[in-house]
């Protein structure tokens, strides 16, 4: 695992989706993608992120961006989750923790005096030659969505 920074080329990816799907690097190739991962589906701060990112998905497609949240949540969840909270993004499975530790967002974290891994909260801006152009680690959810999208439509 190594820390993802910009102006490198994106990591490869492949993974399963919401509605039986997949999406990959290679198939969304000139298009520009947003990569945000979340520790897990239909918690409160995670599902606030992806309804903010929901909510601006028309303006993200105007810009040219694929929007995609990425947990270690089984398919059959993001479909609920998808679902029940009327989701406008694309929701991709990492239960191998293969992405995630590629994008170097598989970390130690610490609550409440216990050490445990799991996902940082972050969002990778990919043009559409797969170049990383922006990075937000360790993300706060309030106001970080419009942020991306000011940088998805100046690229």
């Amino acid at each position: 695992m190594s820390e993802i920074i910009e102006g490198q080329q994106a990591p490869a990816f492949d993974m399963a989706t919401d509605g039986g799907g997949r999406t990959s690097l290679a198939g969304l190739k000139g298009q520009k993608i947003v990569l945000f991962f979340y520790p897990k589906a239909d918690t409160p701060t995670c599902t606030n992120e992806a309804k903010d990112f929901s909510a601006l998905a028309g303006e993200f497609a105007a810009a040219g961006a694929v929007v995609i949240g990425v947990s270690r949540d089984p398919v059959k969840k993001l479909d609920r989750f998808k679902t029940k909270h009327d989701l406008k993004v694309i929701l991709a499975s990492d239960e191998p923790e293969e992405v995630t530790n590629a994008w170097g967002v598989w970390v130690q974290k610490k609550l409440y005096g216990r050490e445990y891994m799991g996902i940082e909260r972050a969002t990778f801006l990919i043009d559409g030659a797969g170049v990383v152009r922006r990075v937000w680690r360790k993300v706060s959810v309030k106001g970080h969505v419009a942020e991306v999208l000011a940088a998805a439509q100046s690229l």
